[in-house]
């Protein structure tokens, strides 16, 4: 098992650098090697020693910064009574320590603190400087204990308080916490069963704090959402996901931990805005590197058709850069809210959007627009045509679609279309898994003339990834019968494609 783990994270990191070096979709790999190893990073950061990156800010969070010290964890614990608690007190949450201070004049606090800046206290939230309620014109600086063992300042330290004219006699100061003073962290963690995980982290959508607890967790739920509330300015919601996401509409049960009820929200993403409703479509704010590398691929004047277009993260970016664009989506409220989001980015009229079952889309307004533009297109023309297809859990599925999709014969091989297909793979090979599901879809080898990249880890061993290929031509089109072919060969080129019947079989 440890080798599968070790196989796996070298995978990881090897694969996107190897993109570096590929010779096939040299553009994509171009613009998006160095993100996708940025994100691996950050990804695994906290599994393996010595690389720490920072997430991108507003996106994905964790907790608030680890507590690494344990003197620090011991120092800086809420009241231990806390334990156990399901219903947020936070006056249960003051504690008093004793910590070293000095008691100096008020006209040289400044002078002090500057003087002696590593050994204050520089804990946030927290006041180096206070009041000396028995002495008006003194002030209590206080020292960081940890810096200050045994209430017993160095030589160094000494040596600023007699250039000072300070008294190097430390005093024992009482320091009472409160709730306000302790991290999210620091206070779930005297809340929780000791030893157990205090959270996995949170998505922020907006003003929406989404969650994914754990087992564990569940009974902590509601004081964990209002805990989230009140150590993250902005969030006023908090939510936990109840089930996968494994509807027709893709989106997923949740229930409201802390805060409103406002599932409405507003989100940014790569510059552009967008509005939802985060309970009845699907949004992932960890997408937002994958959308930005699938639009820096595109030039305007291109084309491209959106299967799976959600509230129109590719689409309207893609339209913004002032390509034609089909976008489609299954879902009602996703098809709502993709319009309103077109309006609210004033590219409505560059967008044809549609309401449709994917393979419908693709059989019906994508077949009917290549059948149209591919052979009015010249050799000198650059148009490009793209077809993105992020429904990872099915879309792979979707690739018999494109056997025999187009009458006629083959275009020129640098028009045919550019397909970016999302899958997930649990694969020791993920790469290798999600091309042989491809092969076996389309009916045809892509060694040598497809790229695969890792968009994100999903979950242990589950990995989300994006093949991208040109269509094959002996793949992509059907060839007219010739004049005067035996009975048998002309009902196998007059026979309608798999992907038609059943499409058909479907509707009736």
């Amino acid at each position: 098992r440890s080798h599968r783990i070790v196989s796996r994270t070298l995978w990881r990191f090897g694969y996107s650098a190897r993109l570096l070096k590929t010779n096939h979709f040299r553009a994509a790999a171009s613009h998006t090697s160095f993100p996708a190893v940025w994100m691996l990073l950050a990804q695994y950061s906290g599994r393996i020693p010595g690389l720490f990156v920072a997430a991108e800010k507003n996106r994905f969070f964790t907790m608030p910064e680890a507590v690494e010290d344990k003197a620090d964890l011991e120092l800086y614990s809420p009241n231990p009574e806390v334990r156990g608690m399901t219903l947020l007190n936070r006056e249960a949450f003051k504690r008093t320590v004793l910590v070293p201070a000095l008691k100096v004049k008020k006209e040289i606090v400044n002078a002090l603190v500057k003087s002696l800046k590593h050994t204050v206290l520089q804990r946030p939230g927290l006041k180096r400087v206070v009041e000396d309620p028995e002495d008006e014109d003194s002030r209590f600086v206080i020292l960081d204990p940890h810096k200050i063992p045994e209430f017993s300042l160095g030589e160094s330290e000494q040596e600023v308080l007699k250039q000072l004219d300070v008294c190097p006699e430390v005093s024992k100061y009482n320091l009472e916490l409160t709730y306000e003073n302790f991290k999210a962290e620091e206070i779930l963690r005297a809340v929780l069963p000791e030893g157990q995980e205090v959270t996995s982290g949170f998505s922020r959508v907006g003003h929406i704090a989404h969650l994914n607890l754990r087992d564990h967790q569940l009974p902590y739920r509601h004081l964990i959402g209002q805990v989230i509330i009140d150590k993250n300015p902005g969030i006023t919601c908090v939510v936990n996901k109840t089930n996968i996401i494994d509807s027709t509409y893709r989106n997923f049960q949740m229930e409201v931990l802390a805060g409103d009820s406002n599932l409405v929200t507003k989100v940014k993403e790569n510059n552009i805005a967008y509005e939802l409703d985060f309970s009845k479509v699907y949004w992932n704010p960890r997408l937002s590197t994958e959308h930005g590398r699938i639009v820096e691929l595109l030039k305007p004047g291109d084309v491209l058709f959106d299967v799976f277009a959600g509230i129109g993260p590719f689409a309207i970016p893609a339209a913004k850069k002032k390509c034609q664009v089909f976008a489609n989506d299954l879902n009602p409220e996703s098809y709502k809210w993709l319009l309103h989001n077109c309006k609210l980015n004033k590219v409505e009229k560059k967008i044809k959007a549609f309401n449709m079952d994917g393979r419908e889309f693709l059989l019906g307004p994508v077949r009917e627009e290549l059948s149209k533009e591919l052979p009015l297109l010249k050799e000198e023309q650059k148009t490009s045509f793209h077809i993105v297809m992020n429904l990872p859990a099915l879309a792979i599925e979707f690739l018999d679609v494109f056997r025999h999709f187009l009458a006629g014969e083959p275009c020129g091989t640098a028009r045919l279309p550019t397909v970016h297909c999302y899958g997930f793979s649990k694969h020791d090979d993920p790469a290798k898994d999600i091309q042989e599901r491809a092969e076996a879809s389309l009916g045809t080898s892509l060694a040598g003339r497809c790229s695969t990249y890792l968009v994100r880890n999903v979950a242990p061993n589950k990995e989300m990834l994006c093949i991208s290929f040109q269509l094959p031509a002996d793949v992509l089109y059907k060839r007219p019968c010739p004049d005067g072919a035996n009975p048998a060969s002309k009902r196998l080129c007059t026979s309608k494609d798999a992907s038609e019947e059943e499409l058909e079989l479907k509707k009736s």
